[in-house]
């Protein structure tokens, strides 16, 4: 059984409605005709006595109380879910269903080796991984999209409670045989004198770099800038630059030998964490709850 059979189908269909913002699109991922979807929104409306949407060109905005009866659809939802966990649970997790939003760092090999790690105790568990920009996991944990959240953040998040944090700062990453290798801690201003793999502008750790260069009246032009941290870390490893990372995302190519990883002297270049987050107030499916056990168990060692 899936977790939509145990919901109201006007709710289901409402809340698919709001998460695209359109009754085209809804229509087409539910495959259901459009005027079917028409007629259960109107339905409620006329039962709630309220406009649950504000209907522009462009697509459908909730209105405010559409927007309380989207939180509440949301959360029968997630209720539905967590009720089928609960019974997968009887057959000694064999079944359920885990979903991920991730940060691109934390999905090259953390996320998918704990993936194939649960899997092997418990076969009938399935995953679904989502990589977004950062600024995005928490809303894709709020919207109920995903039940774990995994990224680094520099403030609290509404409605978000974080399962585990650690500190995460801005590290360095050099090819072996480089001479800043050697060094046990190095700044920007010498980052500066060789060749740099940065990621974008719009990402936190661009932003965090290019305030620390501001303050100090020094300008970085990387000779790569993506937003995949893997092609950074291979770009470094290949002897291209040098680039800066996490110590998750970067350490199992720095236990291969394959990179060196060393700490940014420059103030603020630690202001961050590494969080693990779920929904405040949401008791997780047994599936996803054995998971984030490990996750958090591997972080922390």
């Amino acid at each position: 059984m899936r977790a939509h059979q145990l919901q109201d189908t006007a709710l289901r269909y409402f809340l698919a409605v709001a998460q695209s913002g359109s009754i085209t699109e809804a229509s087409a991922h539910l495959h259901v005709a459009a005027s079917a979807l028409s007629r259960q929104i109107a339905g409620l409306e006329a039962q709630l006595g309220a406009p649950l949407f504000e209907r522009h060109p462009r697509g459908m905005v909730l209105t405010e109380a559409g927007e309380i009866l989207a939180r509440h659809a949301r959360r029968a939802q997630l209720d539905a879910e967590h009720a089928l966990g609960e019974i997968g649970a009887l057959r000694g997790l064999r079944a359920g269903q885990v979903r991920l939003a991730t940060s691109d760092a934390f999905a090259n090999e953390l996320v998918p080796r704990l993936c194939a790690d649960f899997q092997r105790t418990h076969q009938g568990i399935q995953f679904s991984v989502q990589v977004l920009p950062t600024a995005q996991v928490p809303g894709a944990v709020r919207g109920g999209a995903a039940d774990i959240g995994l990224c680094f953040s520099r403030a609290p998040e509404k409605d978000i409670a974080v399962a585990y944090r650690q500190s995460a700062p801005v590290l360095a990453l050099l090819p072996p045989g480089h001479a800043l290798a050697r060094a046990r801690s190095v700044t920007l201003a010498r980052m500066a004198r060789y060749p740099l793999a940065l990621p974008p502008p719009e990402t936190t750790v661009r932003q965090m770099i290019d305030i620390v260069c501001s303050r100090q009246g020094l300008r970085l032009e990387p000779v790569l800038v993506s937003n995949h941290a893997k092609t950074m870390l291979h770009f470094v490893a290949s002897g291209g630059g040098l680039s800066v990372g996490s110590e998750v995302a970067a350490r199992h190519m720095v236990a291969a030998g394959a990179l060196v990883a060393r700490p940014i002297g420059d103030q603020s270049m630690d202001l961050r964490d590494l969080q693990v987050q779920t929904l405040a107030g949401r008791s997780l499916p047994v599936a996803a709850q054995a998971f984030l056990a490990l996750l958090c168990e591997s972080l922390a060692g």
